[in-house]
């Protein structure tokens, strides 16, 4: 009886250990989106404040293990390597950090249920993972949102960006870097929309207000 105990703690402990006597433990990566480049001609400021909710996600890229894309219809999970920080808490931001460097609003805020505003923009992380295609491998990135009135419910502004991007260092830390770059140009092009676009249908909206 104790050999045999003995054999199964053995056993237990090598497999624990594994080849060359090392356990592996999880390594842990963020995204590092790049700073918003401020246009040079800025926006007319809206005379309002905006609120951003924290971005959604579907549910497999909540879980924490960085995912890779082998076919249209599998989506595979790094067993040891994980995200350090969420990626929607790094997106919303982001987002927030973009939105109000254009100064397109008289203040933007988290929304936390504290503040009140005349505005709430929200979005979707709808794509974050790495496309395998043989020899080949890059990132696909896609980020949707929506600008309502807080007051009457009503989308004053819908759009959505995807990105993809080579991956040269093939390794997850390089598949990160480009993750990073290509959520930042996401997240540009989401916000140069919502400039072009917010103006004009403001103005529209406040031309039918004043209609008898």
């Amino acid at each position: 009886m104790r050999l045999t105990a003995t054999i199964l703690v053995l056993c237990t402990l090598a497999g624990l250990l594994g080849c060359g006597g090392k356990i592996r433990y999880p390594s842990y990566y963020m995204l590092n989106i790049p700073a918003h480049v401020v246009p040079k001609q800025q926006p007319a400021t809206i005379p309002g404040s905006v609120a951003v909710r924290e971005f959604g996600a579907p549910q497999f890229l909540k879980a924490g293990p960085i995912t890779y894309q082998e076919s249209p219809e599998e989506i595979g999970f790094y067993e040891y390597d994980r995200w350090a920080v969420d990626p929607r808490v790094a997106v919303t931001k982001a987002m927030i950090q973009a939105v109000e460097a254009d100064g397109l609003f008289r203040s933007v805020d988290l929304q936390d249920g504290r503040v009140s505003s005349e505005y709430l923009l929200t979005g979707t992380i709808e794509q974050l993972q790495e496309i395998d295609r043989g020899r080949e491998v890059s990132v696909s990135v896609e980020l949707s949102a929506r600008l309502m009135d807080s007051k009457t419910g009503e989308t004053i502004w819908r759009g959505s960006s995807r990105k993809e991007g080579r991956v040269d260092q093939r390794s997850v830390p390089g598949v990160v870097a480009e993750m990073s770059r290509q959520m930042g140009d996401a997240v540009d092009a989401l916000v140069s929309s919502m400039n072009d676009r917010i103006p004009a249908a403001l103005l529209s909206q406040n031309r039918a207000d004043r209609k008898p």
